[in-house]
């Protein structure tokens, strides 16, 4: 018996396209670094156009299982399904934006928290530095982009729990990241000040070892991202 491997017309194409190239890799049919058949190759292997192709790497790279290059094509990252995704989060939508900032709020906001309860001198130093860095590259007129990000890493390992490590992790690749790059291509040095006050406040709370303060000071900053990020998006 030959097995039809042509995707069936519905609703959700490229989401049907996605499930089954996410089979192949997780069925151990690609490894990790394995190069996917060109998008010519699984248009035809499914019977889809290309575009719906292109379209489920794209959810694909969003769940973090492959990763694309320029004129490389796409290349197997992970090969072990991800038992948390964010599916159908759409950016440029305003309710999308307020829950995932929600998200982000509920899992920064405990971790600065517990940071504030168990980080060591040599942890406090460290987010210190990035704190220091992030000012250097705003006065160098530029966005302090990963200098921001590792400043938030280093609160997060502070914590002492692995499992907010991992989430922050995945938040940071599907979400902070574009959260950082809105504010890096938009943002003027008023509201850049307005971000490095807010950092400063979440050091100082975690510096004096209070860890209500360290939670309320992250939200804060968390609502101030949003507020951002939305203003760069037009949806305020």
């Amino acid at each position: 018996m030959v097995y039809d491997e042509k995707v069936r017309r519905g609703p959700s194409l490229a989401d049907s396209v996605a499930s089954r190239i996410r089979s192949d890799i997780t069925s151990g049919a690609h490894a990790k670094g394995d190069k996917l058949p060109t998008e010519h190759e699984l248009s035809e292997k499914y019977g889809v156009s290309r575009p719906i192709v292109r379209e489920a790497i794209g959810i694909l790279k969003r769940d973090g299982l492959v990763a694309t290059r320029q004129g490389l094509g796409a290349f197997v990252i992970e090969t072990k399904e991800m038992a948390f995704r964010l599916a159908g989060v759409d950016l440029t939508d305003a309710l999308d934006v307020e829950n995932i900032i929600e998200l982000l709020m509920a899992v920064e906001s405990a971790a600065t928290a517990l940071a504030a309860e168990r980080r060591s001198a040599k942890q406090l130093a460290a987010i210190e530095m990035q704190l220091h860095a992030i000012q250097r590259a705003f006065d160098s007129d530029e966005a302090g982009v990963e200098e921001d990000m590792a400043f938030h890493r280093e609160i997060v390992d502070a914590c002492g729990n692995p499992h907010f490590k991992e989430m922050s992790n995945f938040l940071e690749s599907h979400v902070r990241n574009f959260i950082r790059k809105a504010r890096a291509s938009s943002l003027r040095n008023a509201l850049l000040s307005q971000v490095q006050e807010e950092h400063i406040a979440i050091f100082n709370a975690i510096a004096e070892g209070n860890p209500q303060e360290a939670r309320k000071a992250a939200e804060k900053h968390l609502r101030g991202a949003a507020n951002r990020l939305s203003l760069h998006l037009g949806l305020k």
